[in-house]
């Protein structure tokens, strides 16, 4: 699970197992921001569509940006205007093609989740000194 700015670069990142849905780990992810400051927008994919997860995001001053699923029984909460933002969610797609450039990253091969993670974490620094320098 990965947060990142406008230009791809990562905010957060959390590992987990393949058996935790996306929409239960969003907070745990958002707690681990290196930003101070809050961030405003959250663009997620129809995973994310849930009510709950948004009534807790706007609890904290998060606007949710997520299509919803065909299958939704309550009423839309999203017009088209908001969803305009989606189309950038390529961003975050490019950062997971940019660590798949590292093999170690790619699948997890790891017994322990905090091996993957710091190799993951080494991966996005040499991202971050790739853009910057």
């Amino acid at each position: 699970m990965a947060i990142t700015d406008a230009a791809g670069l990562p905010l957060a990142i959390r590992t987990r197992g393949a058996n935790h849905h996306e929409v239960k780990l969003v907070e745990e992810t958002i707690d681990c921001l290196i930003l101070e400051d809050p961030i405003e927008r959250l663009i997620g994919d129809k995973a994310y569509d849930s009510d709950a997860l948004r009534d807790k995001l706007s609890s904290r001053g998060i606007e949710l940006i997520a299509p919803h699923r065909k299958n939704r029984k309550r009423k839309a909460t999203q017009d088209g205007r908001k969803l305009r933002r989606y189309v950038r969610r390529w961003k975050v797609e490019r950062f997971f093609a940019w660590l798949h450039n590292y093999r170690r990253c790619v699948v997890r091969w790891d017994f322990y989740d905090h091996n993957f993670e710091g190799f993951v974490l080494l991966a996005t620094i040499a991202i971050y000194l790739k853009k910057y320098f």
